[in-house]
């Protein structure tokens, strides 16, 4: 048996998904959140790069459906189910959220970060799916990645050190 592992890079507005050799890996999260679901028995996982809250805001004509929490968690729900994950058995983990820059007398349209952190919240109770695990907010970028095969989430950022979910 191989313990060769596949890396399968998810970029920024985009979202993935991955059997029991894969690593799901995404880079450069500020206030974006990197959201990943995973069933711990077939061992298939999930991963999106969440730019934004809703897909409400959208003023783009082809819209990116990776790119909002509204939107990404449904695709990324039944991506891994075509692969014979079960709803029923996921749980998610998630990291990014920041605050990176202050904004003097802003109001909730700068709080970037912390509403897709809210956003991704709020689908995931509609989906009945557990949050086990989160680093989310603080002011510093990202580098995520979730280890299918373990279901280990590994968060690196250059302040923080690396931490393991």
């Amino acid at each position: 048996m191989s313990d060769q592992k596949t890396i399968v890079h998810v970029g920024m507005a985009d979202l993935n998904v991955a059997g029991p050799d894969g690593v799901l890996r995404t880079m450069g999260l500020g206030s974006c959140v990197g959201l990943t679901l995973y069933d711990p028995v077939t061992k298939i996982g999930g991963l999106a790069h969440v730019m934004l809250p809703s897909s409400a805001i959208a003023k783009e004509g082809q819209l990116n459906l990776a790119k909002y929490a509204d939107t990404a968690l449904p695709i990324l729900l039944n991506k891994m189910r075509d692969l014979g994950a079960s709803p029923q058995r996921m749980i998610a983990k998630m990291a990014g959220g920041a605050q990176m820059f202050a904004f003097a007398g802003a109001g909730d349209s700068m709080r970037i970060g912390p509403r897709n952190v809210e956003s991704c919240r709020e689908g995931l109770a509609m989906l009945g799916i557990p949050i086990v695990a989160e680093d989310t907010g603080g002011n510093y970028g990202r580098t995520v990645e979730l280890d299918c095969t373990t279901g280990k989430f590994m968060i690196r950022s250059v302040q923080m050190g690396i931490k393991e979910l």
